[in-house]
């Protein structure tokens, strides 16, 4: 496992504690970090490739954090039979000009060209990226927010973690794109009015034209990734609005809602 301790990494390895494989979790500090009981923490820098050998001994099956040149060439030396990439829906496009999509796409090709068997994980926005919402919604109750009009079948990291299982502990993947999504389709003013009723509040949502979410964003986001979301969701490169069946048919369960998550994830927002 690598990104064990993020959001979906954190929710894939809780899935699969416990079960009748064993789980290794690739950290940089496996004292600090907080996994299940009988999860394996191992130290490991993805930057530094060449440093991986012994973190991979034994281990059959990896998943991928995506944007780590080297890891999944490493890992295939070191004996890892299967490989499930982390990607993003814009990796279909095939256009290496915008900075996300590039490095989805290298991703992707060292693993399929690595010699292991592959599973690619192309899912859509995630119910989480509404923390970046935080530091408003403990101001005040006007959100302002970028790319109002642009509808996302966000998705629950719960859901897609149970896609990455069955992707790792099952062969029937083996060499597909799976591309989980969320079960409908919300713009961010439907999702703060969704937070609005989880939370209790009377929250107001203004969306921001291009010009001030462009302006928004240089605050803390190089150039080269604010175009990559420009293309994306003003000049319209890529549609994660497209509710897809994948979670439901691997699963045999729905995908859960945006109010679903708001309402697991409240006191992130108290």
């Amino acid at each position: 496992m690598t990104g064990a301790t993020g959001n979906v990494g954190a929710d894939l390895v809780q899935s699969l504690a416990g079960g009748a494989e064993p789980v290794r979790a690739l950290v940089r500090d496996p004292q600090r970090a907080a996994l299940p009981a009988g999860v394996e923490a191992v130290a490991a820098d993805l930057t530094a490739p060449d440093t991986l050998g012994s973190a991979f001994e034994g281990v059959r099956a990896l998943f991928l954090l995506p944007g780590y040149p080297g890891v999944a060439e490493a890992a295939v030396k070191a004996g890892v039979e299967h490989i499930v990439q982390l990607s993003g829906v814009s990796a279909a496009t095939g256009d290496t000009g915008n900075a996300v999509t590039r490095y989805m796409m290298a991703s992707e090709k060292e693993v399929t060209e690595s010699g292991a068997s592959w599973t690619i994980l192309r899912p859509c926005a995630f119910d989480a990226n509404a923390l970046r919402w935080l530091p408003q919604l403990r101001a005040g109750d006007v959100v302002r927010a970028n790319f109002p009009e642009v509808r996302t079948a966000s998705l629950d990291s719960y859901d897609l973690a149970a896609v990455a299982s069955h992707a790792l502990l099952d062969d029937t993947y083996n060499s597909e794109i799976l591309w989980p999504t969320g079960p409908e389709p919300l713009r961010p003013a439907d999702q703060i009015a969704i937070l609005a009723e989880v939370l209790g509040r009377d929250l107001q949502c203004v969306g921001l034209t291009p010009d001030e979410s462009r302006t928004d964003m240089l605050r803390n986001t190089p150039v080269e990734y604010i175009d990559a979301f420009f293309d994306f969701y003003v000049n319209g490169a890529i549609d994660e609005s497209i509710v897809r069946p994948t979670v439901e048919q691997i699963t045999g369960r729905t995908p859960r809602t945006f109010t679903q998550w708001a309402t697991a994830h409240a006191e992130a927002f108290r």
